[in-house]
């Protein structure tokens, strides 16, 4: 399929087990996954996205402070030529027990495409990046 995502988990949190289990689904549903890991910034995203030419950038954040950590992103990807970049960003975004379809609402104001609560299998963000990408489900195992 040949299209390239960048995956990672954002800023000072380091839970890598979802971070594997997401490179692994999404490699095995055919895209070319650039994992870099954990205790990334935005600009590590970013580079990454811009030398791989990446349709998709995943962000993963378990540790409640994803909204910090992923504020002003979009506007970072459009400075950068990325503004036809696709933002997925998923996990426990913020800190307490919040209603998620506020947190959503939040993060989709932030520029987010989609917005994935904890727990979410990775078939469901799978189907719907190759929808957003416009690849169809028959070409490629999910």
């Amino acid at each position: 399929m040949g299209k390239s995502i960048v995956l990672g988990v954002i800023g000072a949190d380091c839970h890598a087990v979802g971070n594997k289990i997401l490179d692994h689904a999404f490699s095995k549903a055919g895209f070319d996954v650039v994992n870099i890991g954990v205790l990334s910034s935005q600009e590590d995203f970013i580079n990454a996205a811009i030398e791989t030419d990446a349709k998709a950038i995943l962000v993963s954040s378990l540790y409640g402070h994803g909204e910090i950590d992923c504020k002003g992103l979009k506007e970072k990807c459009i400075e950068a030529g990325l503004e036809d970049v696709i933002l997925y960003v998923g996990g426990n975004l913020v800190v307490g027990k919040q209603d998620f379809d506020i947190v959503e609402k939040r993060f989709k104001d932030m520029g987010f495409d989609r917005v994935y609560a904890p727990g979410t299998s990775p078939a469901e963000s799978i189907a719907n990046l190759k929808k957003d990408l416009g690849i169809g489900i028959d070409t490629m195992a999910v």
